[in-house]
């Protein structure tokens, strides 16, 4: 999810406390419904997890992963995309969500937990040039 605005672009960025008790800043992320195409999913969870109401701008890329859920081990592939702000208000009141913050995409990088998101935004810059 990205704003702009005088202070430049911005993500809307979701952070839950871990088992340890450290908040891990994340993308929006969910499961696809029933009937719902990835882009329909990333639209509805950003809206969820952030009230940011959104519209998709292109494609960021595709992540797999495994985790461990109630001792078995789970596999979880999340389709990122990136999109423009068009409405709504910053909101932490998903249940799931300790913590929302825009954050400018120049720190991105030093704010995301994980590798392979900090990857995925890189190209964000660039797909903003390109659809302006």
């Amino acid at each position: 999810m990205v704003a702009d605005d005088v202070t430049g672009p911005r993500a809307a960025l979701i952070g839950r406390t871990d088992r340890r008790g450290r908040l891990l800043w994340s993308l929006p992320k969910g499961h696809i419904e029933e009937g719902e195409t990835p882009e329909d999913t990333a639209v509805r969870e950003v809206a969820e997890e952030t009230g940011i109401l959104g519209e998709v701008v292109a494609p960021l890329g595709i992540i797999d992963f495994w985790f461990v859920a109630d001792g078995r081990r789970v596999h979880k592939t999340v389709h990122h995309f990136l999109l423009r702000a068009v409405g709504g208000a910053l909101s932490d009141a998903d249940v799931e969500v300790t913590e929302v913050a825009w954050v400018p995409l120049t720190e991105l990088g030093g704010r995301l937990a994980y590798a392979d998101e900090r990857a995925l935004v890189e190209r964000a810059p660039g797909l903003l040039a390109d659809s302006a």
